[in-house]
């Protein structure tokens, strides 16, 4: 057989043409251009969603949102859909217009923050987060101040969260079944002494207000009309001391205008004056002021 000859490799034919040296030349220059010019869009795209979350925005940038928004929304980047999730008790209108954005509105075109930031403007928002799903889904979700007590102040009533804000002044008869506080100074001091009570069911269902004094102690209004006055700072030592004398000696079913409790080692019995001839009640110490009443409106129902 006739043997074939190999060209060397580093022949002359097997040299490229100057046509495809000049190709890969300018491949070589248009790729890194190529590159740059991405990822200029992605920084632009990145400063305009960072900067949405400024709740201060300057002009230029929420110029540059809202152009962000226009451009993208003729791509199809617009909100489709608004999902709230954790709504119980916020209005709805209230809600809606915090939020500002409706369906067919550029997703890019708002501010998270801002929008964040007017929905934890309504009293029953305690926080909400908010989150686009491009292409065209926004996501609310809300947690809810818990409606803890009604507290009447200055003859309005209005509905308090535990640590004593207020949630709301309407509906407030949809609560009728949360404690009712009284006085100024109530919303902010009353988990103790409301948490004391739930664990002592028998006294807490004989309870009908609770009563803030000079906002340093508390007043137990019971259902009877009888004044339980309790120690500034010993509210749950006190109410121990009231449940065994209920026990012992049955003293919240007599008709007793008052019981001062504010001392440790005694206590005051002062009975109803409209109290019948005969009727038995706790001996009362010469000397004693009968205690201030303070004048309670009447519950929601």
């Amino acid at each position: 057989m006739p043997s074939m000859k190999r060209s060397p490799r580093n022949s002359v034919s097997d040299r490229p043409s100057a046509w495809r040296l000049l190709l890969r030349r300018q491949r070589r220059l248009l790729r890194p251009a190529g590159w740059v010019a991405a990822g200029s869009v992605v920084v632009l795209l990145g400063v305009v969603v960072f900067h949405s979350a400024a709740p201060h925005s300057s002009g230029t940038l929420s110029t540059m949102r809202e152009k962000l928004g226009t451009m993208t929304a003729a791509s199809g980047l617009r909100v489709t859909d608004i999902v709230i999730e954790g709504r119980a008790n916020t209005p709805e209108p209230l809600l809606w217009s915090a939020i500002g954005v409706k369906k067919g509105d550029p997703i890019l075109g708002f501010s998270l923050e801002e929008t964040r930031a007017n929905i934890e403007r309504i009293p029953w928002v305690e926080k909400a987060t908010i989150e686009r799903r491009l292409p065209g889904t926004v996501v609310i979700n809300l947690q809810e101040r818990r409606p803890f007590a009604i507290w009447q102040n200055q003859g309005a009533f209005v509905l308090v969260d535990r640590a004593g804000q207020v949630v709301a002044n309407q509906n407030v008869a949809s609560f009728r079944h949360l404690p009712w506080i009284v006085g100024q100074g109530a919303p902010v001091a009353a988990a103790v002494l409301l948490d004391a009570l739930r664990d002592r069911p028998a006294l807490a269902e004989k309870v009908s207000a609770c009563v803030r004094v000079g906002e340093r102690r508390w007043n137990l209004r019971m259902k009877n009309g009888t004044d339980v006055m309790l120690p500034e700072g010993h509210e749950t030592a006190a109410l121990d001391r009231l449940v065994q004398l209920q026990q012992d000696h049955a003293v919240l079913d007599r008709p007793l205008q008052a019981i001062d409790l504010r001392l440790p080692d005694r206590m005051v019995f002062r009975p109803k004056p409209e109290a019948k001839d005969g009727a038995i009640v706790p001996p009362v110490p010469p000397g004693t002021t009968p205690p201030a009443v303070p004048v309670l409106a009447k519950k929601p129902t």
